[in-house]
């Protein structure tokens, strides 16, 4: 596997279309942090991180409307790739959805959302998109 994020993407995608309710994926420190930050936003119910083996995974809960049994996740979009990495900087920061979305980046001084890095005014490789 050379791109662990979009594998990570690509299973919660797949997992929302099946209308799962847990999905597992493997773990890493970036998928933790990816991670958290859809659990802070509202795109996602719960986690929890399960250390068995070497590099342990991740149980995620997705989360549903229940009444219309729609997901909080209407799209994930990958943009940077290992064969072509996007970066952004604090003056061209991207804005998803006319900021009803988010994008998560990655930065010098951890991973983020494009509103907490103009906020610290440092840039990042967007990694990816989310609404």
């Amino acid at each position: 596997m050379t791109d662990p994020i979009a594998d990570y993407l690509t299973r919660l995608r797949n997992a929302i279309l099946a209308k799962h309710r847990v999905v597992q994926v493997p773990a890493s420190n970036l998928k933790r942090d990816i991670t958290k930050i859809l659990f802070e936003k509202g795109y996602i119910l719960n986690y929890k991180f399960v250390e068995d083996g070497p590099q342990g995974s991740i149980m995620i809960a997705l989360k549903y409307d229940p009444v219309n049994k729609v997901n909080a996740i209407k799209k994930l979009i990958r943009v940077s790739s290992p064969g072509l990495r996007q970066y952004a900087g604090y003056k061209s920061m991207p804005r998803v959805l006319n900021g009803l979305g988010i994008a998560i980046l990655s930065t010098s001084q951890g991973v983020m959302t494009n509103k907490e890095a103009a906020a610290l005014k440092i840039g990042g490789e967007v990694l990816c998109y989310v609404y």
